[in-house]
């Protein structure tokens, strides 16, 4: 176990080490090359700026005006809660939105039901099994400027739709 923890301490140096090595090898200007890449970097994040500043906000006003409750308790409705847990259906709704929003609905089931509870279980495998949906994509679309998504959001509702199913399968077969 103590190697593990040495090499787990050891391999980003070791990576830049390699990486610096090999790139001065090949008569490369390292330095150079980093901070070009550095400053590309800033300049991309100062393009996403009003992207992130729009999307928080309007996933801010859904929680505040009370839609996103409204929206569970409408889908809560049509959903048996045998088969989905109807506390969950917040979570599934606020996390193709926003993962720190998610976090936070999160720890409010783990404060409401405990950790060790089925809908604790099927919460945590949601939020490893699911992505941040309409957050992703408006990052990676804003970034190379693509307008026209094709299939990118029918195919990633449909891979979160089997992650929260996966979820509460295997959280069925943990919990009993």
């Amino acid at each position: 176990m103590s190697f593990l923890v040495f090499l787990s301490q050891c391999i980003l140096p070791l990576l830049i080490l390699y990486i610096a090595g090999y790139g001065l090898l090949k008569k490369i200007p390292v330095y150079d090359s980093f901070v070009r890449g550095a400053m590309e970097g800033v300049k991309t994040t100062v393009k996403l700026i009003p992207t992130l500043v729009g999307l928080m906000t309007g996933v801010g006003v859904l929680s505040a005006s009370g839609f996103l409750d409204f929206l569970s308790e409408l889908l809560g409705k049509f959903i048996d809660g045998r088969i989905f847990p109807a506390p969950l259906l917040p979570l599934a709704l606020v996390r193709m939105f926003s993962n720190s929003a998610a976090t936070g609905l999160l720890l409010e089931l783990y404060k409401e039901y405990g950790t060790d509870s089925r809908i604790s279980w099927t919460a945590s495998l949601m939020m490893s099994s699911c992505e941040t949906i309409f957050y992703t994509m408006s990052i990676y679309f804003m970034t190379v400027r693509i307008t026209k998504t094709r299939y990118t959001l029918p195919g990633a509702l449909l891979a979160t739709l089997g992650g929260i199913g996966a979820s509460v399968i295997l959280s069925n077969l943990l919990c009993g």
